[in-house]
């Protein structure tokens, strides 16, 4: 039995990951920055790939692997400064990629499953349906024949990443799939998640109760699902996919669903939303202000149906599982 390679098998999705496929009788090979921490797990094959760059030398790790999952690579950063973060993106997200991608095709890797970002389709999606605005302005919800508009560095990284990997696939033969992520939220999710988990926690009224937008997520075992079965799926090679959990919620529905998980009640108090973005400007939090209170919503009904999939969990259990660690 050939092998599935994983990289970033130390991070959030990839550890998830790779442990449920491990766990289902897979032959799991997975990259980590530092190595001691997980020697302890003798299902896995890890081994260390310190950077993914141009330069990385991937010959000896693909032998033997039949699909890889590339789940590694430089994450978004809030409130991003262009000229500090455009190289690093460009180096491990763009040119990382077809690095390994190129050197998958010799080493006759079959498929390659990319984790790309919705961001690729844009910031946001808007309520508004007038034919005199451009038609980013008008989108109510994404979907997968959209009209790419990434907006930063890190949206731009992704789609120029997924540009190589389809250039690659069309010389080579090698299977891509790549996958569009929103929001996925889990147990040992990090960054703002994790910090608005913290606030709700500590019980912090939040100055969120006039909010009514809609914003896609997905948890991590939805996730995890979905990526399993594009390991084998006919109809996931060659496709490009939006994924979500399929039930949008507003961010105060969200905050609610994970205190009732912590079993107290969420507190709200009303702001003008001029005045958060006001806030949001002084302190140089636009971009948090605008994720809080924008919608984002996404059409996946093109994904299960190509892959014949529905989550397993909903939107209540996953943030249950969230909270309660499993």
């Amino acid at each position: 039995m050939k092998k599935i390679l994983i990289t970033g098998t130390s991070g959030f999705i990839g550890k998830s990951l790779s442990e449920k496929l491990s766990k289902s009788g897979k032959h799991i090979r997975g990259t980590v920055r530092t190595i001691n921490s997980f020697s302890k797990n003798t299902d896995i094959e890890y081994v260390l790939v310190e950077d993914i760059s141009l330069k990385t030398n991937w010959k000896d790790i693909l032998v033997d692997v039949d699909c890889i999952i590339h789940c590694a690579g430089r994450a978004h950063i809030m409130n991003e400064k262009k000229n500090d973060t455009s190289k690093i993106f460009q180096s491990v997200n763009v040119e990382g990629t077809k690095q390994l991608a190129e050197q998958a095709s010799k080493a006759e890797v079959k498929r390659f499953i990319f984790l790309s970002s919705v961001k690729v389709n844009g910031e946001c999606t808007y309520n508004i349906d007038n034919k005199d605005i451009s038609y980013h302005q008008r989108k109510k919800i994404f979907s997968y024949n959209d009209l790419p508009n990434p907006q930063d560095s890190y949206a731009v990284s992704k789609f120029e990443a997924e540009n190589a990997l389809w250039e690659i696939s069309s010389r080579t033969g090698l299977e891509v799939s790549i996958l569009r992520l929103p929001l996925v939220y889990g147990y040992g999710a990090k960054g703002n998640l994790a910090n608005l988990l913290k606030l709700v926690a500590f019980r912090i009224p939040l100055p969120l109760r006039m909010v009514k937008n809609q914003r896609s997520m997905i948890g991590i075992d939805n996730l995890v699902d979905l990526l399993i079965t594009c390991v084998d799926h006919p109809n996931a090679a060659g496709k490009n996919f939006l994924v979500s959990d399929g039930e949008d919620l507003s961010t105060p529905d969200f905050i609610r669903y994970i205190a009732n998980s912590m079993g107290h009640r969420a507190r709200f108090f009303p702001i003008p939303f001029f005045l958060l973005k006001l806030l949001g400007l002084i302190f140089g939090k636009q971009a948090e202000i605008n994720r809080l209170v924008g919608s984002l919503k996404i059409d996946s009904r093109y994904t299960q149906k190509e892959l014949n999939w529905t989550p397993p969990l909903s939107v209540v259990e996953g943030i249950r599982r969230m909270i309660q660690g499993k």
